[in-house]
């Protein structure tokens, strides 16, 4: 079974995005830097300032979640989903909005998803300042939701990372995902059987947030870093995002050892060839880093207690996305 499979076609969605661009577009003006197609839209504040705005949701992961009536780590996917986006900008989040609908108001579910989402704000730096909350019975049955969410942040125009400085020869390296975060789970929830439940329940591993490491990263060493790629939907096929016109080479595709056992398994089950894999599930690699000097940045993630892994490099013409052989 694969993704289109499950009931996901990736393919169409992009086709959609393709189509609507230039409706989108004629609703821009002058202070819009970049908006459809990068991991966050951007818009000038001043000659220095800009915003960083991202949106996203929690997917299928919540049906996990509400199967098992688990409900305080949901938001921290939420948030994580969005903050690692507009992190790839180089921005730094400054507020976060919430918008929960469901059939019915739980006032303790309610209360549980919120509690993640306020853990999450923690983690990232973000102030919740706002959300909405939404009743329609007509459209949501009894016990089921839904999340998204909205992030902004701000990065001064000499600390952006827009992939200019990103070249052919750089490193492509990983950090570890706590699992297939919030991607992939309509074909994943039909890997797994109905009497599940403790495969189900680490499959509910809340997404990584990698907004402070980053920072303090960015803030150690921000001329080396030239790219930062968030892996979500899509797959590895996120990394050419940092810089278009680039190759970028795969040579080591991550290790069984590298993921959690949970991955492993469902890896196993679908039944995908690598290709199919890597543009499906996130592998255990949640976020890529291009850098110039790779032993200065592994020694500093290293020290922060991070197992970083040299996953490539860039390539001096345009190939998009070459996975290597292991």
């Amino acid at each position: 079974m694969d993704y289109k499979t499950a009931g996901v076609d990736v393919e169409k969605g992009d086709l959609f995005v393709e189509r609507i661009k230039g409706m989108i577009r004629e609703t821009y003006d002058a202070r819009v830097v970049s908006g459809v197609g990068g991991f966050a839209a951007l818009y000038e504040m001043d000659d220095d300032r800009l915003l960083a705005t991202g949106t996203d949701g929690v997917g299928t992961k919540v049906k996990l979640a509400q199967e098992l009536n688990i409900h305080d780590t949901i938001g921290q996917d939420l948030v994580a989903m969005c903050v690692n986006d507009i992190l790839c900008t180089g921005a730094r989040p400054l507020f976060f909005l919430d918008y929960l609908a469901t059939g019915k108001l739980d006032l303790d579910v309610s209360t549980l998803i919120l509690k993640g989402i306020v853990n999450a704000c923690k983690l990232s730096g973000s102030a919740l300042v706002g959300g909405e909350t939404a009743e329609m019975p007509d459209v949501y049955a009894p016990g089921v939701y839904d999340l998204a969410g909205f992030s902004v942040g701000e990065v001064t125009r000499a600390n952006l990372l827009d992939g200019k400085r990103c070249e052919p020869g750089q490193t492509i390296l990983g950090l570890k995902s706590s699992g297939f975060h919030s991607n992939g789970y309509s074909l994943v929830r039909k890997l797994v059987k109905a009497d599940e439940k403790e495969l189900k329940t680490q499959l509910l591993t809340p997404t990584r947030i990698y907004v402070k490491l980053i920072q303090s990263l960015l803030a150690n060493q921000r001329e080396n870093i030239t790219g930062l790629a968030h892996i979500t939907g899509g797959g590895f096929h996120n990394i050419p995002r940092i810089r278009e016109e680039l190759g970028f080479q795969i040579d080591t595709l991550p290790t069984d050892a590298a993921r959690p056992a949970c991955m492993n398994e469902i890896i196993k089950r679908s039944g995908l060839n690598t290709e199919q894999l890597y543009e499906t599930f996130n592998m255990g690699i949640g976020l890529t880093i291009t850098v110039k000097d790779a032993e200065h940045a592994k020694k500093f993630l290293s020290s922060a207690g991070e197992d970083v892994l040299v996953l490539g490099h860039t390539t001096d013409r345009f190939s998009g996305l070459r996975l290597g052989s292991g």
